[in-house]
């Protein structure tokens, strides 16, 4: 949205707005925000807003928070008197120079450079999640809202309503919900957003689990994106779809792949073990991949919903691939970064997809991805290219954090609790 300061500025005053929160991601890719009073936006434009960063990992100094204008949202579940709006933030240094670790900046400046270089990209998420019953106070349980399955309808899909009003407030807000559906887990639900341009996406996926999560409570539930909540059940999945143009033209075909769309996918295919740890980063990330259509090879097919890769038929003229490793744990904008940068150096360098890496190749033994989170971590940090593609604010940062969660999941004497108590309840 195309608006100037002075009229979000009358828009506050005439729409009764109350309450404007100013979001943004710390390192770990975790929801965060200041609200401030109507009487404080102008000044937020101007100078920003600051704040004691100093509990925010990698950062050692006070911060200010701009507002991008263009994210305005009006929450849906505030009362309509006394309004709350949101508006996602660029991380400044007191000085007026962008943070370094800023994720959000750090994946603007990346699509900046890539439309210097020709090419315009859209993602495009498909992301899963459990709802759960809570019990007399409130909290948590274990026990799944519904026992329906794929698709399956009401009264079985007891889930129905919330996904409606959780579609309509995403709506509402501005998002591009594209359909949604109860899919195989019992209490398991899924919502397909509309491409959007790579940073839009990021910003959509990062508050959409807040929407979810609100809604639920709203309706008594329970929302949990952990990968892998029950045991025995499906796990939940981001898969991430990519549309990638060249001088407006597409590089993908369901059924041709063009020379530039193959190295893409073989870059991506290339690195992709290194940079699992950011797709898949918690120790329960890895107890959903090679089980119940998850994958666990480094291959690609056309359609085939098994692989780590799929080239999906689509109607009309948008081809695309979509990476179905990733989880909603993820930070979407370190996620996002390194798939594009893995993709467009595989142009760059003019790698070969392998014939022996498609699916109905004869060959068996494929690469395999990461087992655990510790394994993952390993690969990443011997990576070159994990280090050349994230600022080193956010490389420290994120890997004392990874090694952190890893050291935490080894002492812990009931591992199944941990994660209970750790992901469960907080993610």
């Amino acid at each position: 949205m195309n608006y100037s300061p002075k009229e979000i500025l009358s828009f506050v005053e005439e729409n009764d707005v109350k309450f404007i929160r100013l979001t943004f991601t710390d390192i770990y890719g975790q929801l965060k925000n200041i609200a401030i009073m109507p009487g404080e936006l102008s000044r937020a434009f101007e100078h920003g807003i600051p704040f004691d960063a100093t509990t925010l990992a990698g950062c050692h100094e006070d911060l200010l928070l701009v507002p991008d204008i263009s994210t305005l949202s009006v929450l849906p579940w505030r009362p309509k008197t006394g309004r709350v709006i949101r508006f996602f933030c660029n991380i400044m240094c007191i000085d007026g120079t962008p943070y370094k670790g800023d994720l959000r900046n750090e994946l603007e400046s990346y699509i900046s450079s890539m439309k210097r270089s020709g090419y315009t990209c859209e993602v495009g998420t498909k992301c899963e999640f459990y709802l759960f019953n809570t019990d007399n106070e409130g909290d948590p349980t274990k026990i799944p809202h519904d026992h329906a399955g794929y698709l399956d309808i009401a009264p079985l899909d007891k889930c129905e309503n919330v996904r409606r009003e959780i579609c309509l407030s995403l709506e509402e807000m501005g998002f591009n919900p594209q359909s949604s559906r109860h899919t195989h887990g019992p209490g398991q639900n899924e919502i397909d957003f509309k491409r959007s341009d790579t940073l839009t996406s990021a910003d959509n996926m990062v508050y959409y689990k807040t929407v979810v999560k609100n809604i639920a409570a709203q309706n008594g539930l329970f929302a949990s994106f952990m990968p892998k909540p029950i045991s025995n059940q499906f796990g939940s999945g981001l898969h991430i779809n990519i549309s990638v143009n060249h001088n407006g033209k597409p590089i993908f075909s369901y059924d041709n792949l063009t020379e530039k769309g193959s190295q893409f996918i073989a870059g991506i295919l290339n690195r992709i073990r290194e940079i699992t740890c950011f797709l898949n980063p918690i120790t329960n990330s890895y107890k959903r991949l090679g089980e119940n259509f998850a994958p666990k090879y480094v291959n690609w097919s056309f359609e085939n919903r098994a692989q780590l890769i799929r080239i999906p038929y689509t109607a009309g003229n948008h081809p695309r691939i979509e990476i179905r490793s990733a989880d909603a744990t993820c930070n979407p904008y370190i996620a996002f970064k390194l798939l594009l940068a893995a993709g467009f150096e595989g142009i760059n360098k003019n790698l070969t997809l392998n014939a022996e890496t498609f699916k109905d190749a004869a060959k068996t033994n494929f690469d395999e991805l990461p087992s655990t989170l510790d394994e993952a971590i390993t690969l990443a940090k011997n990576s070159d290219f994990v280090k050349e593609n994230l600022s080193p604010e956010i490389y420290d940062a994120v890997f004392r954090h990874l090694q952190y969660t890893v050291t935490k999941y080894e002492m812990a004497e009931d591992k199944h609790e941990f994660e209970y108590e750790y992901y469960f309840k907080s993610i």
